[in-house]
């Protein structure tokens, strides 16, 4: 979608009228966007769609008749619109993005965090006005035809680190649900608003083979385990003199903009590990995790990028992929197959 030189035009949608107000003032006070409508419910929202033709659309998960989540899935087959989804703190959020929606602002809870939420507000929708809809999926059991990397002859100390923005969400799920359950230790930056890390944790855990859960300061990384850095803290990898590897969960500055930041793993990825190790850059605006890829393969890691194809966002990888930090790209369905590849020839 070309956007040069255009105000985003966009419709709001939820039933009420507080949020309303404060979504529409929001966005309306945002040089770059055009609120040209809002609808109250579901079938409301269809009609606006149609009539109004907008660029992106906000949309409330919780409605009353047909939810937000039912309402994408008769939509966006139709009107492959960018959704921006505005949500309390709630599981459902996951069902929303699966259904096709490009990202999530949690709504505020506070005075406070009225601020914070209108800045997020602006900056996901200008973001979704440049994404790629995926077409909804129908949810999948893991596929069955995985080799246990433990029948294997040989046995390799690996890293994994996997890093992921707008879009990750389901690229990452298309990953991890594609790998055996004796990966090596893992450990994913997902940038997502406090109190969704743990969730989005706990829904892997359910599809994925893997035990996956968020982080906690202090964390082993170990064979079997992918750990979920927590939202609002920075997460590294760093080495005991023993040699074993664990993660710290502080809150630290921000780093390339983000907390947890996908440069800051890497980095300490490049900085501390000394066995083999794997990086992974995923679909997301701007270059968070491009640099530390780089240094990453500096230090002799495999690095991955998701092309440009499967992105809703081209952004991370593509930065990482200019900057020489890729040593190969594929598709989100793709990538564990490569990443696999890569350990069995290695004898991990």
């Amino acid at each position: 979608m070309n956007m040069v030189g255009k105000k985003i035009r966009v419709l709001v949608v939820d039933d009420s009228i507080v949020a309303r107000k404060t979504i529409i003032d929001g966005l309306s006070a945002a040089p770059n966007i055009e609120v040209v409508g809002y609808a109250i419910n579901a079938m409301d929202a269809r009609r606006k769609v149609e009539q109004l033709n907008p660029d992106v659309m906000t949309c409330d998960v919780q409605m009353p008749g047909m939810t937000g989540i039912e309402f994408l899935k008769k939509l966006l087959p139709e009107h492959p619109l960018p959704v921006v989804l505005v949500s309390s703190l709630n599981l459902k959020v996951f069902d929303a993005l699966h259904a096709g929606a490009v990202d999530f602002v949690r709504k505020p809870d506070g005075v406070k965090s009225r601020e914070t939420f209108v800045m997020s507000l602006v900056q996901k929708v200008t973001v979704a006005a440049h994404a790629r809809v995926r077409r909804p999926q129908a949810v999948k059991e893991p596929e069955v035809a995985v080799t246990p990397l433990a029948q294997l002859a040989g046995a390799a100390p690996y890293i994994i680190g996997l890093g992921a923005s707008t879009g990750g969400t389901e690229a990452t799920l298309e990953v991890m649900k594609r790998l055996p359950e004796d990966i090596p230790g893992m450990v994913i930056v997902q940038h997502m608003p406090p109190g969704f890390t743990k969730m989005y944790a706990e829904r892997l855990n359910r599809l994925c083979r893997m035990e996956v859960r968020e982080a906690v300061n202090g964390d082993r990384v170990q064979k079997g385990v992918a750990l979920v850095a927590p939202a609002d803290l920075q997460c590294r990898i760093n080495r005991t003199p023993a040699g074993e590897y664990y993660v710290s969960c502080t809150q630290g500055e921000r780093v390339s903009g983000h907390r947890p930041s996908v440069d800051a793993l890497f980095h300490s990825m490049a900085e501390n590990v000394r066995c083999k190790m794997v990086g992974i850059i995923m679909t997301g605006m701007g270059a968070d995790g491009a640099a530390g890829l780089l240094a990453m393969r500096k230090r002799g890691a495999y690095t991955i990028g998701q092309d440009k194809e499967s992105c809703v966002v081209y952004g991370m990888p593509g930065v990482a992929y200019e900057k020489g930090a890729v040593c190969e790209q594929a598709s989100c369905e793709a990538i564990a197959g490569v990443l696999l590849r890569r350990l069995r020839m290695a004898g991990a």
